[in-house]
């Protein structure tokens, strides 16, 4: 059984987002290994693992999108209220999605992953923006709707300077300052 780290006395959320393929999921598997050794139990919802069971047969319609993102803001506040951190890997391709989580969950920290969709174009390994191309689907953010980045995000990892791990290292650091002014002695 493992005990969670009790130094920390502050629950929070952290949203990644940025265009499919830009690198979200690599460091929410880095910035997981982390945090779990700084507060023992951390909960992620991955965007495409919530979908399969809230939207199995997914439109990606705009208003499934509005539904599923609020769920998936509702799902995250209730988890930090119940002392859980939580890292949210998903694109949400508006910023009120993520500005609807930010209202909800105090502790909110955002983070912008940056990457240009050429590259995420190459990174693709599970087919998103092929099937946008070959025309199987027509709501691919960056390609056929838009993806409105953070106008003030709490941090900017890009990507194509800055490897997964170092970008979980910039995460960990913003989480340093931001909630943990509440350290016990």
């Amino acid at each position: 059984m493992t005990i969670p780290n009790t130094k920390h006395t502050t629950a929070f959320a952290i949203w990644l987002t940025g265009l499919p393929a830009s690198g979200k999921s690599t460091i929410t598997r880095h910035l997981r290994s982390r945090l779990e050794s700084e507060h023992g139990r951390i909960e992620v919802l991955e965007s495409d693992e919530v979908r399969r069971w809230l939207t199995p047969e997914a439109t990606y319609s705009e208003a499934e999108r509005d539904l599923f993102y609020r769920a998936l803001a509702f799902t995250a506040s209730k988890l930090v209220a119940n002392g859980i951190v939580v890292i949210i890997d998903a694109t949400a391709p508006k910023r009120h999605y993520r500005e609807f989580a930010r209202s909800l969950i105090q502790n909110f920290l955002e983070v912008a992953v940056q990457c240009p969709l050429d590259i995420c174009q190459e990174r693709d390994h599970k087919g998103t923006y092929r099937r946008g191309q070959s025309g199987q689907t027509s709501t691919v953010p960056g390609l056929q709707v838009p993806y409105e980045p953070p106008t003030n995000p709490d941090v900017i990892i890009d990507t194509t300077q800055v490897q997964a791990s170092d970008g979980a290292d910039l995460v960990m650091r913003a989480v340093t300052q931001r909630f943990h002014q509440f350290e016990l002695p």
